[in-house]
């Protein structure tokens, strides 16, 4: 096994035990180890097994979606400030996702299936749109992608705000949503994001080779035998189903899908076939933890995710914004 992918998973189970042992009753770790070999104390089981188990595996899964469609994206557009959330695609996901929870929804396997497609539908064409308002003839400047996706993001924040207040029962779910509270901690959650995120993944694992060669342009990419469109729209769909998947279930979470991509590519090189994978596995182990400090930095109370996320994501975006400057980004 290839010796970054090796770290990645093992900061990744690190950071699952982590989760599993912290919260408002710590658990020690020969105590949690014992549990998982299905033995321990009852009381310590039921708190693992039916309560932070699904929650540290869904927002896992919603971390390794924003990291892998962060990186996918910024790929596709070759725009290192191309994430799911500076461009829109996270507030669109998450107007659609509203709108499906003020259908009221019976909370079924099926009905929350709803919920993923409404975001998905809606992240589609918050791409569509966002794209068409940034693209200058064949070019797409980062100015307009961020004031483009900046714009309908408020757009689509307003929309979801109006929802919210029309739909007064759903109010204080859709606010802890909003800001990034997982409400649907259950396994009924975690096994609706499965298959989203099953077509999502493969979609952008395949990707990394067309990935590559896209870095060099549409006209270079098509001479070297690259169907172009045709592996925009993959993409586009891959990395916007999972990025819908994980608003559906997660809240809106800003910064995963911008900061990770750029410390694996900083630490192991710009090869989208590497990159990819090396995204979600590091994209699960961020969210992880900020959840973890999320728990912890005013317990018992917990802060919601996103908070976290933005409080850590924005420096590093404002570096990110200067060094693509200096590099000639605009």
């Amino acid at each position: 096994m290839p010796r970054p992918l090796l770290l990645s998973l093992s900061l990744l189970l690190a950071t699952m035990l982590l989760s599993l042992a912290i919260g408002s009753v710590f658990i020690p770790p020969a105590e949690l180890l014992k549990i998982l070999r299905g033995a321990g104390e009852e009381t310590f089981a039921i708190i693992v097994w039916n309560i932070r188990l699904p929650r540290t595996v869904l927002i896992a899964l919603a971390g390794a979606a924003l990291g892998g469609s962060g990186a996918a994206y910024q790929g596709l557009f070759r725009n290192p400030l191309a994430d799911p959330f500076l461009i829109g695609v996270a507030s669109g996901a998450g107007l659609g996702a509203v709108i499906a929870m003020s259908i009221r929804w019976p909370y079924s396997f099926w009905g929350l299936m709803a919920i993923p497609l409404a975001a998905f539908l809606a992240a589609l064409l918050t791409v569509f749109l966002v794209y068409q308002l940034a693209r200058v003839g064949r070019i797409v400047p980062t100015t307009n992608l961020i004031l483009a996706g900046v714009a309908f993001s408020s757009f689509a924040t307003s929309l979801t705000s109006f929802l919210m207040i029309r739909s007064t029962d759903e109010v204080r779910r859709a606010l802890g949503w909003l800001l990034g509270g997982i409400s649907l901690a259950g396994w009924e959650a975690v096994l609706s994001l499965i298959p989203y995120l099953v077509i999502g993944f493969g979609g952008l694992l395949l990707s990394g080779h067309a990935l590559n060669l896209m870095q060099f342009g549409d006209d270079q990419a098509q001479q070297m035998g690259l169907n172009v469109g045709r592996a925009r729209a993959v993409i586009l769909a891959a990395s916007s189903l999972t990025t819908a998947a994980a608003v559906a279930f997660a809240g809106i979470i800003g910064f995963i899908g911008l900061v990770v991509p750029h410390i694996v590519r900083m630490w192991f090189g710009a090869d989208y076939r590497r990159v990819i994978p090396l995204s979600i596995l590091g994209g699960a182990s961020a969210l992880l933890i900020s959840d973890v400090i999320a728990r912890v930095v005013i317990a018992p109370q917990e802060i919601p995710v996103g908070i976290v996320t933005a409080l850590a994501g924005a420096p590093f975006f404002l570096w990110v914004l200067r060094r693509a400057k200096n590099q000639g980004y605009w």
